[in-house]
């Protein structure tokens, strides 16, 4: 009996080893630790030759490139996280940086740059071009901007802000994981001793970031000894700074519509009605090929007899005149994306301003597309380093800014520029077959609480340009046509036509509209009323000055209301 009993308890005993065996298994399988190693190039998402970049403490989408042992960017992350000053011309294949009193170049490939103090070497080629991306090295954009980076195997840690840390160490040997979890991969050992960053701490992990800057978890039980590190800024680059001139008062500027040599005779009519204005700004110049030429009707006597009168000339620069006029084929694109065009345009604008003895340049731009708002923005920079450099006040016409036109950059116009003329008119325009007010009181005063506060242009550089005009729509079915109508002339055209403006709360602005057979006459009038209403708002945001387009279209009343705003 005793025989047959002892195999069978044999084969139990063995049963419930193998049992204990595999539940033991089971039970160390889920309670020990990993040991398998993290693929850190799956981790960082890195191919051969690129560098994930941690920005701060958080890995970014965007690759760095390390190239001949220097480290690089593409110019989108460069404009992202660095600087957004940079400037590419790819058909010269050049790099351009303008400051407030210089602008660097370099070319691509290049191992220097020149400044207006000459040529100067570096260890390394400023930038590349790769298919359509332009690269630029670490190092070179470190002269712009102040930032600090450490190259590692596979990433670079890149700090642009500093503060506080809130550190740990570890005080036993262990693991950083790609996750919190005994069975997430490793990315790599912790010695005892070790100091590790703590970006959030759980229950029973912590996300920490090594000295290294790898990012991952580890359990908190491993770390004690909390303190707090504070980082020291970088500061190796310090700005050039801007300088600005600007008027004792307020601007008070007319608009000196000149079409011709001939208009330059009218200098002695326009400042009689004027009263009370202290700058000038003749029409005199426009492009008038696609080569950064241009014509102009400029008269040093002119100027000569306005000084006499106590006045500022700011010539104005146009890009728009002569091809209204003559029908010419004038690109602004095709000068301006040319390095070479546009600063010949630049020097060839300051060399004839100072010959003809004006105190300013004014730029009125219009109709930039899209596609080219970079280059009229470095025109707008470069214009201004020469301008600074040689004494002359920079202005700068801008339409009501609004989000399909903020290309026009009016924050780096307000860096730039001595005063931003904002073009207050214009809500509705000539043939936009859109009858209403050419300038109501909520499309000024947002216009102005958008430059001052969301463009951020200083109030003391921003002038509002009021219209002396206004438009009489006429609508007859689906056919909309409209004219011009001078301040000057509306009491009377309104006069003749038996027709009696009401006062509009709405647009501030008296408002007139009548029936002449199947034709449907609007005007939104300007005149002293709705000039008044606009002028208390341009005080209440104490703004710079006011310009007006233009002399000629005024009436005594209206000047001596202009006048006691620019006074006040």
């Amino acid at each position: 009996m005793k025989k047959k009993i002892i195999p069978i308890v044999v084969a139990v005993v063995l049963i419930l080893i193998i049992a204990l065996i595999e539940v033991g298994g089971k039970l160390l399988d889920k309670y020990s630790y990993s040991k398998e190693l993290a693929d850190l190039n799956a981790y960082f998402g890195v191919a051969e030759g690129e560098l994930a970049i941690v920005l701060q403490d958080e890995m970014v989408e965007q690759k760095a490139l390390l190239k001949d042992n220097a480290v690089y960017f593409d110019i989108d992350t460069t404009e992202l996280y660095l600087n957004e000053g940079f400037y590419v011309d790819a058909a010269e294949q050049k790099l351009l940086y303008t400051t407030a009193d210089d602008t660097l170049t370099t070319s691509f490939g290049a191992r220097e740059y020149t400044d207006k103090n000459g040529s100067h070497p570096t260890e390394y080629a400023t930038c590349f071009l790769e298919g359509e991306r332009i690269y630029l090295a670490a190092d070179y954009v470190k002269l712009f901007a102040n930032f600090s980076y450490t190259l590692f195997d596979r990433h670079i840690q890149l700090y642009t802000q500093w503060g506080e840390k809130q550190m740990m160490e570890v005080t036993k040997n262990t693991q950083v994981r790609t996750l919190g979890g005994i069975k997430s991969p490793i990315l790599r050992e912790l010695e005892q001793g070790e100091t590790v960053e703590v970006l959030n701490q759980m229950e029973t992990w912590s996300e920490v970031k090594t000295s290294d800057s790898l990012v991952g978890y580890v359990e908190n039980k491993r770390l004690g000894n909390a303190f707090t590190e504070v980082e020291i800024p970088v500061t190796d680059y310090v700005p050039a700074e801007y300088t600005s001139l600007s008027l004792p008062g307020k601007v008070n500027l007319g608009f000196h519509s000149i079409g011709g040599a001939a208009g330059n005779a009218t200098l002695d009519a326009m400042v009689a009605e004027g009263k009370g204005i202290n700058v000038i700004a003749p029409t005199w110049f426009s492009l008038n090929d696609n080569e950064g030429n241009f014509r102009s009707h400029a008269d040093a006597g002119y100027v000569e007899k306005a000084h006499g009168y106590g006045l500022q000339v700011w010539g104005v620069w146009d890009n728009f005149n002569y091809r209204n006029e003559t029908g010419a084929d004038v690109n602004t694109y095709q000068v301006l994306s040319s390095t070479t065009k546009r600063q010949n345009l630049v020097r060839n604008m300051v060399e004839t301003s100072l010959g003809l003895g004006l105190d300013g340049i004014n730029i009125d731009y219009e109709g930039i597309p899209q596609e080219c708002g970079e280059h009229y923005v470095q025109f707008l920079k470069e214009l201004s380093v020469l301008c600074r450099e040689r004494g002359l006040i920079l202005s700068i016409d801008s339409y009501v800014p609004f989000n399909f036109n903020n290309y026009y950059r009016l924050d780096i116009q307000g860096r730039v520029a001595d005063y931003v003329i904002i073009m207050g008119y214009d809500e509705h325009w000539h043939g936009s077959g859109d009858p209403g007010s050419v300038a109501s009181i909520d499309y000024v005063s947002n216009g102005l609480d958008r430059t001052l506060n969301e463009e951020q242009v200083p109030a003391e550089k921003v002038v509002n340009a009021l219209p002396f005009y206004t438009i009489l729509w006429q609508t007859e079915g689906a056919s909309v046509k409209d004219q011009y109508i001078t301040l000057n002339n509306v009491a009377d055209y309104l006069q003749r036509m038996n027709v009696q403006p009401e006062w509009d709360e709405a647009t501030c602005q008296n408002y007139a509209e009548w029936q002449s057979g199947n034709v449907t006459y609007q005007i939104w009038v300007e005149d002293a009323e709705s000039i008044s209403v606009k002028l208390n708002v341009m005080k209440t945001k104490n703004i710079g000055g006011v310009a007006v387009w233009r002399l000629g279209y005024g009436t005594q009343q209206v000047w001596e209301l202009v006048s006691a705003y620019a006074n006040s």
